[in-house]
């Protein structure tokens, strides 16, 4: 099963979410073709409420430690209570670009 897969699979079965987006950024970095080392995840869910940021985001670090401790380098979390996600338009931020690796 892929990176992607697993990660998906990992918060689909744990949170309760309205929307759930994972990208795979890792072509924007500077790692072999069809590597699965970065990933942006965004997550809507009413479980969030009253959550603050930090804690929302120790949850999925958990969720995902094995793979934070393998094959994930990097993993952009963004998490959103659902009016947090209406005014923010149902948009998640843009990622930076990589400026190591010589890419």
């Amino acid at each position: 099963m892929s990176v992607h897969k697993i990660i998906e699979k990992k918060i689909m079965t744990n949170i309760s979410s309205e929307f759930l987006q994972i990208e795979n950024e890792s072509h924007r970095h500077a790692v072999p073709a069809h590597s699965e080392t970065h990933f942006k995840v965004t997550v809507v869910s009413k479980m969030f409420e009253g959550m603050p940021l930090i804690a929302r985001h120790r949850l999925l670090n958990e969720l995902l430690r094995e793979e934070l401790a393998g094959p994930v380098h990097a993993l952009a979390l963004h998490t959103y209570t659902t009016a947090q996600w209406i005014a923010k338009n149902r948009l998640s931020p843009d990622s930076a670009d990589c400026l190591g690796g010589g890419k």
